[in-house]
This record gives C-alpha cells, structure tokens and sequence, in this order.
C-alpha cells in the first residue's frame, strides 16, 4: 500500500509561506533598491521604459506667480514686520509717517498713544519757543554794583545778574574773557567787596517731576538764571598704589568747593573701570563711587557743579583774580545774603548771547539737555517765566497751531521725565508744521544727520538714509525714539515719528530697528 504524504507541520507552513512572500514582495523591492544604487545611464533608463512603458500624466498649467504688493502696502507690510522683530516685538510702537507732499499719511500705528518720547520731546517746546520769540533771539546777562568806582578800586558787591542764558561757556556761548576785558577797560584793579550770583529773575533750580536722581550727578540739567560751563566741571579719578586702597580725586580749583564723598576704590590690575557718580537724595555732597584697576590711566568725569548760581559766582572770582583783579570778598548766591537794592544798580557791562539759531544747532544734534529746559521756559511771557507756565503755553501754543494739546503731557523742555508723555501723532503734526523747504534754514539744519553728525554720526552709513535723514534721536531705559524728515527715492518728503517703550531687548535692538525703518523709508518709490 503506498504511504500517504506527509501533511506539513504549522512551522514548516509558515516557513513556505515567508518564502514566498519573500520571492513575492521583497525581492522586487531589493532590486528595486539596488538599481536605484548602481550608476544609470541613458540607455538603461531607455531599456527599462520599454519594458515598462508608463502612462504620461495630463500636463498640469503652471501655478501663477503671486502678484507684487503695490508700494504703498508693500512698505506698510515691511515696517510692520520690522516692529515683530525678536527683542522689539513685546515692546509699545507708536509710529507715524507723513507725506510733507501731499495730503496722505503712508503709515501709522498707534498714532495717539501717549508713550515716554524721551529725548524726542525737546523738539515741541523749541518749536513753540522759537515762534513765540524768532530766531534772532538773544539771552542777556549783566555785571552790575551797588558800589562806586575810585582811583582803580570798585567799593561795592559786584553782581552777576542772569535771565536764563544756558550757553556760556558752554557748546554755544563764549567764556568769561569777555567779562574780564569789560571790566579792564573800566580801569578797576580791585574789587572791595563780594562777587553775588542774582538769579532771582527766574524760578531757584530744581529737578523736575520724576527726574531719575542718578542723573542729576552728571547732567548737569538743573536751570536757572545764571549757568555757566553747561553747569558741569571736570573731575579727574586717579588709581592708588595698591588694591583696596581709595582712588585719588581732583578737580579744577574753581570746583574746589564742591563737597564731594570718594566712595571709589583701586582694584586689582588689569579688571575694567567701573566708576560713576551719585547725587543722593537728601545729600549735599557728591558721591564718586566704583572702582578704578591698578596702573590705569587717570580718568575724567563730567559731573554736576550742584548749585548753578553759586558755581558761576565763585567761578568769575577766580578768573578775575587769575586776571589780575583782586577780589576782597566771597562768592556768594544772592539767597545767601541781604537782598540788595535793585534799582539803586548800575550797570558795568551786559552780555548778549549768540542768536537763538546758534543754541538750537547743540541743543537738537548733541541732545544737551540745559538748553532744553532753556528753551521751554521762553514759551513763558518774561513777567511770568516760570516752568509750569511755559508748559501751559505750550499747549495753547499747539492748540492755536491746531494740534490737540492733549497729544502731550510734558513736565520738563528736556524730556529727562519718566512723567513726559506724548504721541507720535503729535510730534509728526509738529514737524509738519514747522516743516521748511529750505534745506538751510535753521530748523532743518538744527537736526543732527544720519551719517555725518550729532547723535546720528555713526547710525545708518552706507545707506540710502545716509544725509538723508534729519531726525531727533531719544533715549532711556527701555525707550527708545527718532522723529524728523526723509526723501524717497523718488523725491517725496516724509515726516516721520517712531517711540517704542518697554521692549524686552537691549537698547540695540531697538536703535537697530528704527534705523531699519528710517532706510526703508528712504528707500521707498512710489513707482
């Protein structure tokens, strides 16, 4: 009887059925894999068609290129864009782009939000100053005594009467030769008496609101009627023999008086400089703290002189003794002595300022915030000139302009106030109006240019905005601003405001991305 064929076991079925599958599916795929790894050649490629011929797809039209943005919305998308940009993009914008050409604004964004302008804000209040005086404008200080002249002596107090003029000895105003040579030519020899700062025709200096007092020790910013030096004076920091000990501090003779606290120290050679100045609330003194390396070089600190009128007093006693004239008495701020007779004065000699266009061209390019405040107060009317009565007239001076006054909130002429507000809206409306085809009059000239000087030499080169913008530059802790005028590629005249506080990078970030804007207008064609 013949045997049966042996019926395979479950293993010995799934072994076939893995072999089969394996002829099956992988070893198409194998190939598949292996071809694709060998060099192919023309021909090849040509045999496997033939053999394997497949059916051409329906040919496809091509998908249309997207249509350019027209100019005007392709620079609105692209500014826009730049305010999105990391360490920018969680901070307040408040921008403003106006034609100077036609009635149209080409962009705006978040026109009438109130943000801190910071420096920016100097441009409202020299803008309603210098209409309310003119550009010929001339500050007046004097030399007068209460005393007579006899045989090469003055016998009287002799006083120096101020009206606010910010600029002598400073960027914009002449030094004190003058006043010496007057009184040279008067024959006096000698003065027995006392040198008087009278700076009562104006409000005592004092901060304003919400001043940071960190930067009243280096500011130099407290106004008042009588200032000299830009109200600040030079202080050289020099390192001790070894580390810990206190660094050595001098200064110019004039400045010798000035109560000083030396909290600075010598550190160990070859660590970084980190010196810096205090005018601590409720403290006479000023305080020079940090640290200075071993070896280093001296250095040279810029601070505040404290009381502006007592400083010009005693610095004029030490010229005219310099000079040859020797002087009795003290120096003395008028609130330290008897207030004298006015009107019994007579006058020695009267210094006139340079013209109020020769102190604006500083003020705006180099941000010199005393010229600021300055300027703030010649809103005010000369029987009232006080600082909140300049601030009023500055607003009825927008609203007669036909600005909302409300745009703004200023509290000083410098825009050192944590308290300034104002919206980008209103600066734009602003230098709309004070707009001056004259490429060279003084307002246009005033602004520092992208490129080549004031607070913008170095921003923007190599760019169509290089001498091309005219723009106020403003800057504070997490605030940052640019505001003035820009030509297009194609002629137009832009005015333009850009604010933005509160971003979460550094302050570059910030300067990097209005520049951005700045260039992007300038670069802009309608065409």
């Amino acid at each position: 009887m013949q045997r049966g064929r042996r019926r395979p076991g479950l293993a010995e079925q799934a072994r076939r059925e893995l072999r089969q599958y394996a002829l099956r599916v992988l070893a198409p795929a194998l190939a598949l894999v292996s071809l694709a790894l060998l060099p192919v050649s023309p021909a090849a490629v040509l045999t496997a068609d033939q053999a394997a011929p497949v059916q051409p797809r329906p040919a496809q039209a091509p998908a249309e290129p997207a249509k350019p943005l027209p100019p005007l919305e392709q620079l609105q998308q692209n500014i826009l864009a730049i305010t999105r940009t990391p360490g920018v993009e969680r901070g307040v914008w408040g921008i403003v782009v106006q034609s100077l050409d036609r009635p149209e604004r080409l962009f705006e964004l978040n026109p009438r939000t109130l943000l801190v302008p910071a420096s920016v804000a100097k441009i409202v209040p020299v803008a309603t100053a210098i209409d309310t005086v003119g550009w010929t404008f001339r500050f007046e200080t004097a030399l007068k005594t209460n005393g007579m002249i006899a045989d090469g002596t003055l016998n009287g107090d002799l006083f120096i009467v101020g009206t606010g003029d910010p600029s002598i000895g400073g960027r914009a105003g002449e030094d004190l030769s003058g006043w010496i040579s007057a009184l040279t030519a008067l024959q006096i020899r000698q003065i027995n008496g006392r040198v008087i700062g009278d700076d009562d025709a104006l409000e005592e200096p004092r901060p304003a609101f919400s001043w940071a007092w960190d930067d009243l020790g280096t500011s130099g910013t407290l106004y008042g009627a009588l200032n000299l030096e830009e109200n600040r004076m030079q202080v050289t920091v020099t390192p001790g023999a070894q580390p810990g000990a206190p660094v050595a501090i001098t200064m110019d003779p004039v400045a010798m008086s000035r109560p000083l606290v030396n909290r600075a120290v010598t550190v160990e050679r070859g660590a970084g400089q980190g010196l810096w100045t205090e005018q601590r609330p409720g403290e006479l003194e000023l305080t020079i703290a940090g640290s200075l390396a071993q070896g280093a070089a001296p250095a040279r600190l810029a601070v505040s002189v404290g009381n502006p009128t007592l400083w010009f007093a005693r610095a004029l006693r030490h010229r005219l003794i310099e000079a040859g004239i020797s002087v009795t008495g003290e120096a003395y701020d008028v609130d330290a002595v008897v207030a004298p007779d006015r009107s019994t004065m007579e006058t020695l000699y009267v210094y006139r300022s340079r013209p109020l266009s020769d102190i604006v061209k500083p003020l705006m390019k180099e941000s010199i915030n005393l010229y600021g405040e300055a300027l703030l107060r010649l809103n005010a009317p000369p029987e009232t000139p006080t600082n909140d009565v300049a601030i009023n007239r500055v607003g009825q001076k927008l609203t007669v302009w036909g600005i909302p006054a409300d745009g703004q909130q200023l509290v000083d002429g410098s825009g050192l106030s944590r308290r300034d507000t104002m919206a980008a809206e209103t600066l734009a409306l602003v230098l709309q109006r004070t707009y001056d085809v004259d490429a060279n009059s003084p307002w246009m000239t005033a602004f520092p240019v992208a490129g080549v000087d004031g607070t913008l030499a170095s921003r923007m080169r190599g760019t169509p905005a290089e001498r091309n913008v005219r723009a106020k530059t403003g800057s504070m802790s997490n605030i940052r601003s640019l505001a003035g005028y820009v030509t297009t590629r194609d002629g137009e005249h832009l005015a333009f405001a850009i604010l933005v506080n509160n971003f979460e990078g550094a302050g570059a970030a910030a300067v990097q991305a209005m520049d951005a804007i700045a260039v992007r207008l300038a670069s802009f064609q309608r065409r």
